[in-house]
């Protein structure tokens, strides 16, 4: 059964999206099925796979409002395995019409039970809000990663994030847990993105991945050609980065199965 992952932080321009986006790919590539899953009304990470919000019949409001299925919404990318249940303009009122709905924190968790079997991972890209739709993807999802940038302001809201997950853990999904923290837009040159590399280090210890993400003009460009960086630029140091990170976090799935496995 697959691992069901958001991407949460509820401040915005944190590299949330592009770390969804481009860590889905390389799992894809890595021979994974992957089903990403646009949970933001912005729906960057549906136009950063190629995909024209505009004029979407398909989308996860269908899902999350309509009770349509999952696999009729999807759409498959240009990379082999990897496919995508877009987001479009219509979500934006999805938080309010949740509200009526029963069970409206288990929305998603119910959609998502019928495919998990389907993929190896199910990568959930959140708004940056805590809001109820942030809620139906930590109540569905085995875990969270939190992208946070280098930067003074990063380590602002971080603690109201940690007690949304708290909550979520202690009333709707008790097996939650943080699967990693991840430094984005790091600059090895600025005492500021050292400063809070290791105030992230002392808070999160070992959950702070060792690869960290740096500022790269390539990355920033991908989106607006609707590719992953792997297909816009593979050799630039944003790609090679999340391909480095893509295998940290494959290594600690497969030291999480061996300890499992140890303990049947």
């Amino acid at each position: 059964m697959g691992r069901v992952i958001s991407f949460s932080n509820q401040k915005g321009g944190v590299g949330k999206t592009t770390t969804c986006v481009n860590m889905a790919a390389y799992l894809a590539l890595a021979g994974k099925k992957v089903l990403l899953l646009d949970l933001d009304p912005q729906g960057n990470a549906t136009t950063g796979l190629g995909l024209t919000k505009s004029g979407l019949k398909k989308s996860v409001y269908n899902v999350l409002i309509e009770e349509e299925s999952v696999r009729a919404n999807l759409f498959p990318t240009e990379i082999e395995g990897l496919y995508l249940l877009p987001s479009n303009i219509d979500l934006a009122g999805a938080e309010v019409e949740l509200v009526y709905k029963k069970g409206r924190e288990k929305v998603l968790l119910a959609a998502l039970q019928k495919e998990r079997e389907n993929f190896d991972f199910i990568l959930i890209d959140c708004p940056p809000s805590l809001g109820l739709l942030t809620i139906n993807a930590l109540t569905a999802s085995d875990s969270v990663i939190i992208p946070i940038q280098s930067e003074f302001y990063a380590l602002e809201g971080l603690s109201q994030l940690m007690n949304t997950v708290s909550l979520v853990r202690r009333h709707l999904n008790k097996s939650l847990e943080v699967e990693g923290v991840v430094l984005t837009m790091f600059d090895g040159r600025s005492l500021i993105s050292r400063e809070v590399a290791a105030e992230i280090k002392k808070f999160f210890t070992k959950k702070l991945y060792e690869t960290v993400i740096p500022r790269n003009v390539r990355l920033t460009e991908a989106p607006s050609h609707g590719k992953p960086i792997v297909l816009h630029d593979p050799k630039c140091s944003g790609a090679r980065a999340y391909s480095a990170l893509t295998e940290e976090f494959l290594k600690k799935q497969r030291e999480k199965e061996n300890k499992l496995w140890r303990k049947d």
